[in-house]
C-alpha cells in the first residue's frame, strides 16, 4: 500500500470518526430531549502535552488528568522512538 493511500485512508476515518461522535451526540440530546442543559456543571477538568519532537510538556488542572496525560505522553513517546528506529521504505 503506498504512503499517499494509507494517509488518505487515515484521514477519512478521522472524518468518520468525528461525524459519528457529531450523531452520537446528537441522538443524546434529542433522546433526552435536552433534559440537563439548563444546569452545566460548574468543575471543568482537563489536560494537554505539547510534543516537541519526543520530549513532552505536560499540563493539567487536577492530579488524575495529569495522570491520563502522562499516559498519553508516555504513549507518544513510544510510537515516536519506534517510528524513528524503523527503516523508513520509500515506495
Amino acid at each position: 500500500m503506498k504512503i499517499m493511500t494509507l494517509g488518505f485512508l487515515l484521514v477519512l476515518i478521522g472524518i468518520l470518526v468525528i461525524l459519528a461522535g457529531i450523531v452520537s451526540m446528537a441522538y443524546q440530546t434529542w433522546k433526552t430531549g435536552g433534559e440537563g442543559m439548563e444546569k452545566p456543571e460548574t468543575g471543568v477538568r482537563g489536560g494537554g502535552v505539547i510534543m516537541i519532537g519526543p520530549i513532552p510538556i505536560i499540563f493539567g488542572t487536577d492530579v488524575a488528568s495529569l495522570k491520563l496525560v502522562m499516559i498519553l505522553a508516555i504513549v507518544l513517546m513510544v510510537i515516536a522512538a519506534v517510528l524513528f528506529f524503523l527503516p523508513l521504505r520509500m515506495l
